[in-house]
Formats: structure tokens, sequence, C-alpha cells
């Protein structure tokens, strides 16, 4: 199994973080829209560095999908031809609040969006007509001097981010992949979101064979008990705010554990974070997440997704809280690839 390890440095040190990144065996490299932009540090080392380049997720409600075309596109040339297109959803709240833009129900919307990027990259590539018309974007006109023309390594990936049974089967219907959310468990992974896919994919007439899943880990990693402390605190916290969303209830609900999400919830309006870090427990953290060494990592990663049908043979993995040593990164390469 490969290894995708996010991209965690801003713009300006992209590169040398990617370098490091890719000295400990990344296959891949991938960036979330957090606190810088999203598509900027693969930029900075497109072409650079010897991995694939993923955005995980690009937010899509607040862009056009004329600018997602364009911006895949180039990054689909300098990286030659190793880039795929990430996008996700948002919750309500942040679409309007932080983005400042119009919210609508997300799977529709995402699907409207997936087949306008792939319009407005068909016809660039091919040299057909544009013309995509749909509820929330039209895209009927494309003149000569803004078509890029065929891009030498064909139009890239596009990738869905999903969760829930609803984006999951659009992901499965629309989209290239499925990016699978990090908070989940074995149980929704095998219980809810491959017969999501397969109902997804079921509905196109497409086998699993012409769909990738890509999984991503959240990883509690070390070696000594301090280093594994440090870790798990990390992870503990993020999981205590996932936990607090509504939309993440349904991982917790398969697990028993629904109740606790409200719970959470209140807590984080009260912006009481130690109650909510203290009740992310042990077996919570270890049935989310994926701790201990790397060994042990890699083993339950391989558990969890390791020759399932459809399973891209990689996962993307990420270290909240915490930056193991590149060792210890290269040690969990190393186990996954033997797994």
């Amino acid at each position: 199994m490969l290894v995708d390890l996010q991209l965690d440095a801003r713009p300006d040190r992209a590169l040398a973080r990617a370098r490091e990144l890719t000295a400990a065996g990344a296959a891949g490299l991938f960036t979330f829209e957090g606190p810088h932009d999203v598509f900027l540090p693969l930029a900075a080392i497109a072409g650079q560095v010897d991995a694939d380049l993923m955005t995980n997720v690009a937010i899509a409600m607040p862009r056009s999908p004329m600018h997602l075309a364009h911006t895949a596109w180039d990054l689909q040339l300098m990286s030659g031809g190793r880039f795929r297109l990430g996008l996700g959803s948002q919750v309500q709240p942040h679409i309007e609040k932080r983005y400042g833009a119009r919210w609508s129900p997300p799977a529709a919307r995402m699907r409207e969006i997936v087949g306008a990027v792939r319009a407005i990259l068909t016809a660039w590539q091919d040299g057909t007509r544009l013309d995509f018309r749909g509820e929330h974007t039209t895209h009927t006109l494309m003149p000569p001097t803004f078509v890029p023309g065929p891009n030498p390594f064909g139009p890239p990936p596009i990738l869905l981010g999903a969760l829930g049974p609803l984006m999951t089967r659009t992901a499965a219907e629309a989209a290239d992949g499925l990016l699978v959310m990090p908070f989940h468990s074995h149980r929704h992974f095998h219980e809810r979101t491959l017969p999501a896919v397969a109902e997804g994919l079921a509905l196109t007439g497409r086998t699993a064979d012409a769909f990738a899943v890509f999984p991503q880990a959240i990883l509690a990693m070390g070696r000594t008990d301090e280093e594994l402390a440090t870790a798990r605190a990390g992870v503990r916290a993020l999981l205590a705010f996932y936990g607090s969303t509504p939309a993440y209830r349904p991982v917790l609900d398969v697990e028993g554990w629904g109740e606790l999400q409200p719970e959470l919830n209140r807590l984080s309006k009260t912006g009481d974070v130690a109650s909510m870090v203290r009740l992310v427990d042990d077996t919570l953290l270890a049935t989310i997440a994926v701790t201990g060494t790397p060994e042990e990592c890699a083993a339950e990663i391989s558990r969890r997704f390791g020759g399932v049908p459809g399973v891209a043979g990689r996962v993307c993995c990420y270290f909240p809280g915490h930056d193991p040593s590149a060792d210890q990164v290269a040690e969990l390469v190393a186990a996954l690839a033997d797994a």
C-alpha cells in the first residue's frame, strides 16, 4: 500500500517540506483547505518533487467551476500529469459565514460542480463546444482566446470527498473517485461507505475497477510513552472537534456513541475544550484514529483498507497536533509497502 502524506506547510516553505516527506517515502502529497490556500503549495512544488499531488479537499461551492478547471489544468501540466482534483462541500455555516457564498443541498450541488468542471476540461481537451447548463451554474461561452488547448497529460481525475451515504453515492455516480473523510471507523467504512459506493456504481453501470476509493487515516504515532502521549493528545483534540459536528454523528451512531455528539456540540458552544477532549476516551481514540508504533499503525491501516476491492492501494495519512520523526514516517511507509 502506498502512502500519501499531508503537505502541512505554508506556500513559501512548501518545497522544503515536500522534499522531506518524499525523502521519507511518500508516494503522494495532499493539501487541505485550512489556514492557507489549498492550491498554492502544490503549485510551488509541482514538477520539483517525485510525488503525486492532490487537493484533499478544495471547497467547491464558493468557487466557479471555471476557476477550478483552470487551476486543475495548470497543475496537471506543471506536475507532468500527476495531479488529482479533490473537491468537497463543507457545511452550511462555513459556506455562508466564512466564505460568504450561497448554500444549497450539497449532494446535488456537488454533482453539478463535478459535471461542470468535467465539461469544461473535456471541451478544452477534445476541442468540442462547451455547453453545460445546470441549476446553479451555466457554461456556454468559450472563445478561442480563453482555451488552453489539449493537456498533453490528459485531464486530471476529479475526486469527491464524502462521508454520508448520499454524498458517497453521488461520488460513485459522478466523480472518478472517492476521498473517504478521515473521521470514520472500520465498521463505518465497511458497513456504510462501501455499500453506498456499490449503489452509486450500480446506478451508472460502472464496476469497482473504474472507480478509485482513497481512504484517509488520522494517526497518533510514536515509539516512546512520551511521543505517544503527545500524539494522542493532539488527535483527541481533533476528534473532539470533529465529533461536535452533526455531520459526523453517523460514524458515532454506528459504534453506539451517537449521544456523545450533542454533548460535544454543547460544550463547543461554551468553549469548554478541555471537557470535550476528556470525552474522547482511549476506546474512541483507537476506533476512529490509528494509534501506536509505525508498525502497529501500518497493521491497523492494512486491516481497515487492505485488499478491499476498489480501494486505490494507497492511504492518505496525517498527524494532527504532532510531528513524528522522518525515521518513523519512513518506517510506516516501509511497513505499509510490505503489508
